[in-house]
């Protein structure tokens, strides 16, 4: 993967975008190899968690340049096949079982805004700088819109899908769009806190409070909902692993994950 450098750290895998000299943004090479990295390394049973990262001064300054120039070009046909692999590549992040964490420093603008905003949790250095640009350049959010509605809601949405105002790490976090703002010096500590925190819990577990949260989010609460909740815990607790949860708990011991 040309664009790209994996690292792991015991049970965790950190996702390197290696294109420093233009701010890791995206062109087609670095949306078929994320791709790829994403639906390897969820196939991995030895990978516990995934963190999103960029290499050099930004996290991802959205759309690579000359991509778009040559996008201008394209047939309908074109920018339909275009589109779908960039929508397929936040899909396929946004829906790995296991847990994922966005790095996210400088500039998190347009695509880099829809990269945190697909992961399950974002950490962010006060450097960070985010923006829903595309409108800027005659076009509209689409491919990373059910990812940033689901972060920041509708309302704020409308506010800076059509201003394209760049905001920063602190408003961010005001939005719902980053969980945790910390100086730069100490973005790789909190992150690394976080993921100790994720590996200590079931795996599987995590994957199906991924799907419960897909299941009932905006859903009313009535009888199909409570259902079905009723149904995923009982189902749950059948589990190895859930029987280990408990008796390493009652056992005071640390379980076998």
């Amino acid at each position: 993967m040309s664009t790209l450098e994996i690292t792991r750290d015991g049970a965790v895998a950190t996702i390197w975008m290696n294109r420093p000299e233009v701010h890791n943004a995206f062109d087609e090479t670095l949306i078929a190899d994320l791709t790829a990295a994403c639906r390897q390394l969820d196939a991995d049973d030895s990978v516990r968690a995934v963190v999103l990262a960029g290499r050099g001064k930004s996290f991802s300054a959205g759309a690579d340049l000359a991509w778009m120039k040559r996008a201008a070009s394209y047939t309908v046909e074109e920018n339909l096949t275009d589109a779908g692999a960039l929508a397929a590549m936040l899909r396929t992040l946004a829906d790995m079982k296991k847990p994922t964490v966005a790095r996210v420093q400088g500039a998190a603008l347009g695509g880099g805004t829809g990269l945190t905003a697909a992961c399950d949790i974002a950490i962010a250095s006060s450097t960070a700088v985010f923006a829903t640009s595309e409108v800027k350049f005659g076009i509209i959010p689409s491919a990373i819109s059910p990812y940033v509605l689901r972060a920041i809601g509708p309302r704020q949405a409308l506010r800076y899908f059509q201003s394209a105002e760049r905001f920063d790490a602190a408003r961010a976090r005001e939005l719902g769009l980053v969980h945790e703002v910390v100086a730069p010096d100490a973005l790789d500590a909190k992150v690394a806190e976080v993921v100790a925190s994720l590996l200590q819990c079931g795996p599987k577990a995590q994957g199906a409070a991924k799907e419960l949260i897909r299941a009932v989010a905006h859903q009313p609460i009535g009888d199909a909902v409570v259902a079905d909740t009723v149904q995923r815990i009982a189902h749950l607790r059948a589990t190895p692993e859930a029987k280990e949860g408990v008796a390493a708990f009652l056992e005071k011991r640390a379980p076998n994950w």
